[in-house]
């Protein structure tokens, strides 16, 4: 279940018919395009309720002021991130390691380039916010995720699984923020669909064991 935000940080109220649920993705979508055009410190409640397409009285139904808004922009991307790699282990059950490791990488990284041009400024939010715990919860969740898949390698075992799969997880995570946080120029980026695989893969099967 993912952590509940701080009280300062929680929306107002939660979408729970699907009218409210496209306002509520409405108004997620301006907030990105206004973060684009605007940054972190140029945006308003005011600006996005404009570019979504409502009116300030809906924006403060759900999300009180701005931080609460971002906040909530910050974890609906993240859940897609997770639910990406939910999805990825679910389709590699049984699979060799190798293309385990390389699906993995393949559906991280698509998630992430998914959210472009969001994602490099949802960088910026969460060093702005109190996200600590958010980060925290996502990044463990994400580990777990790897772990279990890769307990399940039908080829080989890890003398450590959940070391390996923090390190693997880390390893996809830092390589693309790195590259879409300070560039994410085409070359960069077909660097990365090309590289990131195969750096997945040839670490895993260090590690792994098939005696």
């Amino acid at each position: 279940m993912p952590v509940a935000p701080s009280d300062a940080l929680k929306p107002r109220k939660t979408p729970r018919q699907a009218r409210s649920a496209a306002t509520v993705a409405a108004i997620f979508e301006a907030t990105i395009q206004v973060l684009l055009m605007d940054g972190y410190h140029g945006l308003t409640t005011t600006r996005v309720a404009a570019r979504a397409g409502v009116s300030v009285g809906t924006m403060y139904q759900y999300f009180p002021h701005k931080q609460a808004l971002m906040y909530a922009v910050l974890e609906d991307y993240l859940e897609e991130v997770i639910a990406a790699l939910e999805d990825a282990s679910e389709r590699l059950q049984h699979a060799p390691l190798a293309e385990m490791a390389e699906g993995l990488a393949h559906a991280y990284l698509d998630a992430k380039l998914r959210g472009m041009p969001g994602t490099r400024v949802l960088y910026v939010v969460a060093t702005e916010l109190e996200t600590a715990s958010l980060v925290e919860d996502i990044r463990q969740r994400a580990d777990d995720i790897v772990a279990r898949l890769l307990a399940g390698a039908p080829d080989v075992r890890f003398d450590d699984v959940s070391r390996t799969g923090y390190a693997l997880r880390t390893l996809m995570t830092g390589t693309v923020q790195a590259v879409l946080e300070h560039e994410a120029s085409p070359e960069a980026i077909a660097v990365l669909r090309s590289e990131l695989p195969a750096m997945c893969r040839a670490y895993v099967l260090a590690r792994a064991d098939r005696s």
